[in-house]
């Protein structure tokens, strides 16, 4: 596809859809400018094919692009993974275009702006898949004519930097000569091609050597522009590597030896090595990613000499994001994904300048497991902050709230911490994972300096151990190495029951009882266990699914959950606490929908509550005298499955309230709904307020709603969801709907 950014508000756009010429996935991408309006670019598959195109650009404002297929060329069985395509130094009209793949080898391919290219050369050199190329600007190099230089990266660990310098060719007969002459050291300078009326005499002008692993990134640190058209091209390149590591080379002024001058990096265990490097367009910053979808950024902050810092950049998750919660006090969002981690999103607040705008930070990455998470909840009651995850295992995790995270949320917020939030009993600074296990292990406030002591006397295989974590008090938003190792939660406790892995997870609103259920077909292993918050002790199961529970939730009272399941029907227990654990009754089981019934949702003023399932359909049902359930409303039908419910008060005397939807497609709609009491007489009344601006939505399942519960008086309401696109969005809804 074709995107084009627009020249006001600087948003991008579709521009138009590329013929379809590959047959598979396409590897890589590489184009140049010819003009101020044509730009030749070339593709390469999977299928052995790279295909090169001709872009043209309308001069004006909005104007269209067109892409035309110049050449197609096949490449044989070792399909090409990197390219890259540069203007010839003194050939004006004349194109080319390095390749490389799994073969070990650069082709080298010259063609005019027709497109038309025919193979030149090859360069041999590297032991393994190469994964980047990169051509620099034409370089005038000690009064010589202007020479174009290739850096290139394999798996093989090296970076090759080729050299090659334009000749006149007056006839055959001399080049013919001058490759005899050069044949007995090709080694050292390489092939000759000609392209036009010049030939180029290939040489290798560098072997660099500094990595420990595949080096799957080098560019050239992009050109500064001079007076009129001309640029200046540093000489400096840019490694990104496997080995956490990113590199800036450059020749020495004294020898011209290319040596690394700034090496930065990720040095905790928890990184798995980059994937890509950039540079910013100035020199001043560059951008590695890396295994996890991860950003890491530096930025030289020096004055007289260069000082390379790590910045803050965007984070997520990057897989399927299945389910997320509010704090107690709304202060911070909780997301669990099948990318095996928990994450914490706050609106981080300018310390100089509070009123300054507020950006949303990952502050806290407090669980990093070993299975894909499925479902969280939050204790809600007074103490510390403490959450339980289920994940693709038979076992529940407990966390509870280090000192450190306490006190890097309220640099974050700015406020007061809560009266129940007592900094003095708690009595654990951060936590450590595990080397062999899935637990992470408390780090006590008073063991921190004992832990560092021990630490400098261990043997020398300690580098094979994994180094304590270090809790750290932030006054800023931390960056990915901070996160993924010093922000983590102590495991207090694990809740053993489940037969299979754990699908769903619910807490009361008094923090008192947590019910969890796991994937199921049979009766047995779909029941709903209750856990006593403290004990953790199982103090019931419940019995009334054959399927596997998709949602459960306690009404606001604590009076009753409710639950769903693929089975298609709905349960109602009545649960009342006692001091030796807690009392049940199945009220109602009814088959609610013809499909599997993925969401539910309370009403917090009273006892109707909303079902959402595949069939498209969301009902509006009521429990009546304790011991019957009845449908008051089915709402007109949905466009796609109904995966997501959320159901948020507004006036507890009109018992209105609305309901936002999410669906199998990402969309989001609002459901304004009131009345329906028999107790006032009044009707149910149904309307669709909001249907979400698509662009704004999820592109795939929504999995989750949750509006905020904030004791803030704001004429805004916001509203969190997340879905299988592995995003976490929250949306600002205004207060008059």
């Amino acid at each position: 596809m074709a995107w084009k950014i627009g020249s006001g508000k600087g948003e991008w756009f579709h521009a138009l859809q590329l013929p379809g010429m590959h047959k598979k996935g396409i590897t890589c991408l590489a184009g140049r400018m010819v003009s101020d309006t044509i730009a030749i670019f070339a593709s390469t598959s999977s299928d052995g094919i790279v295909v090169i195109w001709e872009m043209a650009i309308e001069p004006t404002t909005g104007g269209d692009c067109k892409v035309t297929c110049l050449h197609s060329l096949s490449v044989g069985l070792k399909p090409m993974v990197s390219l890259s395509l540069a203007v010839l130094p003194g050939q004006g009209g004349y194109l080319i275009l390095a390749m490389g793949g799994l073969d070990h080898k650069i082709h080298i391919y010259c063609g005019d702006k027709a497109g038309k290219f025919i193979k030149a050369c090859e360069l041999k050199g590297h032991s393994d898949w190469i994964r980047s190329l990169d051509f620099s600007l034409p370089v005038m190099m000690d009064g010589e004519r202007h020479n174009l230089f290739l850096v290139s990266s394999s798996q093989d660990r090296t970076i090759r930097i080729w050299k090659m310098t334009s000749e006149a060719a007056a006839s055959g007969s001399s080049l013919q000569l001058r490759k005899e002459t050069i044949e007995m050291t090709s080694y050292i300078e390489g092939p000759l091609f000609v392209a036009g009326s010049t030939s180029y005499q290939v040489s290798l002008e560098s072997l660099l050597v500094g990595h420990e692993d595949w080096v799957y990134s080098v560019e050239w640190q992009p050109p500064t522009l001079l007076t009129g058209d001309e640029a200046h091209q540093p000489m400096s390149i840019l490694s990104a590597s496997m080995d956490k590591m990113m590199m800036i080379w450059r020749p020495e002024k004294t020898t011209g030896l290319w040596i690394d001058s700034v090496t930065v990096g990720e040095l905790s265990h928890s990184a798995l090595g980059f994937y890509g490097g950039l540079w910013q367009p100035d020199g001043r910053s560059i951008l590695a990613h890396g295994y996890g979808g991860s950003f890491h950024m530096w930025r030289d902050v020096g004055l007289d000499s260069e000082n390379w810092q790590p910045q803050i950049v965007p984070s997520g998750h990057f897989a399927p994001v299945s389910d997320l919660t509010w704090a107690r006090s709304g202060q911070y969002l909780l997301s669990v994904s099948h990318d095996q981690t928990t994450r914490i999103f706050a609106p981080w607040r300018n310390q100089v300048n509070p009123g300054d705008m507020i950006y949303w930070r990952e502050i806290a990455r407090p669980q990093i497991h070993g299975h894909d998470l499925n479902c969280v909840t939050f204790i809600q009651g007074s103490g510390n902050h403490r959450f339980v995850s289920g994940a693709d295992e038979k076992v529940s995790r407990v966390f509870e709230a280090p000192l450190s995270f306490l006190k890097t949320l309220q640099q974050a917020t700015l406020l007061k911490p809560d009266i129940s939030e007592d900094f003095d009993n708690v009595q654990v600074l951060g936590a450590n994972m595990s080397a062999l296990g899935l637990s992470q292990k408390p780090i006590y406030t008073h063991g921190v300096k004992e832990s560092s002591i021990s630490n400098s006397n261990d043997g020398p295989d300690s580098m094979e151990t994994i180094p304590d974590a270090v809790p750290t008090v932030f006054t800023e938003p931390p960056v990915e190495d901070q996160l993924a190792w010093n922000t983590l939660w102590p495991e207090s406790h694990k809740l053993y029951g489940h037969g299979n892995e754990l699908f769903s997870i619910c807490c009361d609103y008094e923090g008192k009882l947590v019910a969890s259920s796991c994937k199921a077909q049979s009766a047995a292993v779909a029941e709903i266990w209750l856990w006593e918050v403290g004990t953790w002790k199982a103090v019931a199961r419940l019995q009334s699914h054959s399927l596997t529970v998709t949602q459960m939730e306690f009404s606001r009272n604590n009076a009753f959950l409710l639950s769903v399941s693929r089975d298609r029907h709905l349960s109602i227990f009545s649960i009342r606490k006692t001091e030796g654990g807690a009392e049940h009754r199945l009220v109602a089981k009814l088959e609610a929908h013809k499909r599997i019934i993925w969401a539910c949702s309370w009403n917090p003023f009273g006892y109707e509550f909303a079902t959402g399932s595949r069939d498209k359909s969301v009902k509006i049902w009521c429990v009546e005298d304790a011991s019957s359930v009845k449908l008051l409303a089915t709402l007109p039908q949905f466009r796609d499955s109904v995966t997501a419910l959320a159901w948020m008060g507004r006036d507890r005397a009109s018992n209105a309230g609305i309901v936002a939807a999410g669906m199998d497609n990402g969309l989001i709609e609002l459901w304004s709904v009131s009345g329906g009491r028999a107790s006032s007489g009044t009707q149910l009344s149904v309307a669709c307020v909001l249907r979400f601006d698509p662009l704004l939505c999820h592109v795939s399942t929504v999995h989750r709603l949750r509006w905020r519960c904030s004791t803030d008086e704001k004429s805004t309401l916001e509203l969190a969801s997340c879905g299988a696109d592995h995003t976490v969005r929250v949306f600002e809804v205004c207060g008059s709907i």
